[in-house]
């Protein structure tokens, strides 16, 4: 067994026994975002990627944020797990995010969201939905009291789906 493989299984396990709230991970631009800080929030968690059929998602998911902020916090996390499309370091994602679609919620450095070398906060969610993404723009949605519902990428982000859990 190769060791990323082994260390995959490791974080896996010991992201079963954790809560959301025990994560800490790195902004765009390098910052260390402590998740204890989204307590009692509603959060829509998205993976995202600069160079999609679905990267036009921004637009709503920067509508989503400007409309329903006080509602539900979004949070980014741009991954190159789907066809190569999220090729670009964390500032050229920061860069093309503001440049084309003026996003201003919470962006992450870019992680793996499937695969051996998955991030633990994904192996979270696939836990607690058994649906890990399956393209790019696939959503999470954490309620306060810790149910998750995922929707795939084909559910934008002002989908009636979406808005009527907020």
């Amino acid at each position: 067994m190769k060791i990323a493989a082994i260390l995959s299984v490791i974080l896996t396990l010991m992201s079963s026994s954790s809560s959301l709230y025990d994560f800490k991970m790195n902004s765009l631009e390098g910052k260390e975002i402590d998740f204890s800080q989204y307590k009692g929030k509603t959060l829509l968690i998205v993976n995202t990627a600069s160079k999609c059929g679905n990267t036009p998602q921004y637009a709503d998911l920067q509508k989503l944020h400007e409309l329903y902020g006080e509602k539900v916090t979004l949070l980014g996390f741009p991954a190159n797990n789907f066809g190569g499309q999220e090729p670009g370091t964390n500032a050229e994602i920061g860069e093309f995010c503001k440049k084309n679609y003026g996003v201003t919620f919470q962006m992450f450095e870019k992680i793996s969201v499937k695969g051996e070398d998955q991030h633990p906060l994904y192996a979270w969610l696939k836990e607690k939905t058994g649906q890990e993404p399956t393209w790019n723009f696939c959503k999470y949605l954490v309620k306060p009291d810790g149910k998750v519902k995922f929707f795939n990428s084909k559910v934008k982000p002002l989908d009636k789906q979406i808005t009527d859990e907020l």
